[in-house]
């Protein structure tokens, strides 16, 4: 069984990246987008569109350009550290023109449906239907396929949660999936419901504008923003190995007290109304530079969980209810499906069953007779989706052309049985749209399968001072570019210039330099001879005393 043309679904980040690996290793990628442009879920529109993803005009990237960029590619100097999405839009541009990808996109063609084909026993391929801007159907016919339409297509919207409470409702309900910006609610009343992600950016944009904005959560959230010590951005700071080394020495328990101890000493999460019931390390936290701000400034009410609506007004579980309410934007989330695939691995349900095995890297549905369709991006991490998504990418190219082993795949399929070393699951919470990973651990377990770990050992000799930033460094997709199929030779550079593209931007004002005559009193070998001269005569003194 040979596999040359692969099928992949979506153009967006993951997309690209598919089809440059595939690219890479010598395949011939076709790839269907159903919209009229790349960048997918980060392309903002004035309108959301039906079974599309839909952004909001003022949505910044949480996570640094370093840490989430391609691992061959690194972001322009002088992009900001974290990007608004027309700026991560640009970059997706600058991707797919320099390794000349566009010419593999098929724009405004959907896929209807990715079936096995009848002898899929023997040859492992697929028939792939699609319908283009002509209302053209055509079926294709491939050796494998790559889906990568993401997760966020879908909202859940729970008014069904509300029997009879909303016929009288006098104000507007709808899902962040419409949400664009808050030049409506100037003014307004405004309840959203929710505090991911989504849920707090909107909160704290709307009560920018509104008269009074009120933030239900059923459980709180731990609130970390995007800036660390010395302003540099959280996540280089936060994901290096040795953090993640820490993490394994260490007490959980420990570790949850301290970080939770350092985000409290900012602003009490109790006092603010945050804390959730789950330690800080249990859950990804809500990022959000903003939100605690909102709050002490009085524009933004923590609530607690929504319970039901009355004639002009909603009900809190607390009993509380607030009257004269505009508007209530549910941030509930969305519902992992797939409709153009085979049933059996179309509905979030199902795809959860199949990926929440202990040995199936999130990739390849075990029923398969071939691993010849993977799910790329189907997941969730404490740390940034594109170099996973890529990562993922590669290993699954890599199963295709059987130049890595997939047992791990055969093994689940015969018996479920674990073997070597297990994906690490972050946890598992069936009502996502997708799974919770590890970053570290779980993007060594797919470069460890692609011939892409660094040896570290060797590194140390061959390379102590890239080794240093290596580890103690942080773990920027570059790394998986150092050594294995795949290699780039601007890897190692990337890695030691990291930091001057962090400060890049910053570079906007000459500021003056300190006065290079210090002060005599403050001079470091004055003070040093000082601090001897006064020790060396209080012993005298001590010793004179004695005799």
């Amino acid at each position: 069984m040979t596999v040359r043309r692969v099928a992949v679904v979506g153009a967006g980040s993951s997309g690209l990246a598919c089809i440059k690996i595939c690219i890479d290793e010598g395949l011939e990628p076709v790839c269907f987008e159903s919209s009229d442009d790349i960048g997918g879920l980060w392309r903002f529109k004035e309108s959301p569109e039906p079974e599309r993803s839909s952004i909001y005009r003022g949505l910044v990237v949480n996570t640094s350009k370093e840490m989430m960029c391609f691992s061959d590619f690194p972001t322009p100097a002088d992009f900001p550290n974290y990007m608004h999405n027309s700026q991560l839009l640009q970059y997706f541009r600058l991707y797919a023109e320099h390794f000349n990808l566009l010419k593999h996109i098929h724009f405004q063609t959907t896929v209807k449906s990715v079936t096995q084909t009848a002898d899929f026993s023997e040859t492992g391929q697929w028939e792939v239907v699609t319908i283009n801007k002509n209302g053209d159907w055509v079926r294709h016919v491939f050796d494998a396929v790559l889906v990568c339409s993401g997760h966020y297509t879908h909202p859940v919207l729970p008014l069904s949660d509300f029997p009879g409470q909303l016929t009288n409702f006098s104000g507007r309900c709808f899902h962040s999936w419409e949400y664009k910006d808050a030049d409506a609610y100037r003014g307004k009343r405004v309840v959203v419901v929710g505090i991911g992600n989504s849920g707090g950016d909107i909160a704290v944009e709307i009560s920018r504008s509104a008269e009074k904005t009120f933030l239900s959560s059923r459980k709180g959230a731990w609130v970390v923003g995007r800036m660390s010590t010395n302003g540099l951005p959280l996540d280089m700071t936060a994901i290096t190995r040795f953090s993640y080394l820490l993490t394994l020495l260490l007490p959980k328990a420990l570790i949850n007290w301290a970080a939770e101890r350092a985000l409290n000493y900012k602003y009490d999460h109790r006092l603010y109304g945050l804390r959730p019931a789950h330690r800080l390390l249990d859950r990804s936290p809500l990022i959000n530079d903003d939100l605690p701000g909102r709050v002490l400034l009085g524009g933004l009410v923590m609530k607690a969980n929504l319970r039901g609506f009355v004639d002009s007004g909603v009900v809190f579980e607390d009993g509380t209810v607030e009257e004269n309410i505009d508007a209530v934007v549910f941030c509930t989330g969305y519902r992992g499906t797939f409709p153009f695939l085979p049933p059996a691995l179309s509905q979030g349900s199902a795809l959860c069953f199949y990926f929440c095995l202990p040995t199936n890297p999130l990739l390849f549905p075990p029923s398969l007779q071939h691993p010849t369709l993977a799910i790329v991006g189907l997941f969730q991490t404490k740390g940034p989706i594109m170099p996973i998504a890529e990562m993922q990418a590669r290993w699954a190219v890599k199963v295709f052309t059987g130049k890595t082993l997939h047992t791990v795949l055969h093994t689940v399929t015969k018996g479920g049985n674990v073997i070597g070393m297990c994906v690490p699951l972050s946890h598992l919470c069936p009502q996502r749209a997708a799974l919770q990973v590890d970053y570290i651990p779980y993007l060594d377990f797919m470069a460890k399968e692609v011939g892409v770990r660094p040896n570290f050992l060797l590194l140390l000799l061959r390379d102590p001072v890239l080794w240093v930033k290596v580890v103690f460094g942080p773990c920027t997709p570059y790394q998986y570019r150092l050594t294995g199929p795949g290699q780039w030779a601007g890897a190692r550079h990337a890695i030691l210039t990291q930091w001057k593209r962090v400060a890049q931007p910053f570079k906007t004002r000459a500021v003056p330099e300190p006065e290079t005559r210090a002060s005599v009193l403050f001079n470091p070998w004055l003070l040093a001879l000082g601090g001897s001269l006064i020790m060396t005569m209080l012993l005298s003194r001590n010793k004179i005393s004695l005799s």
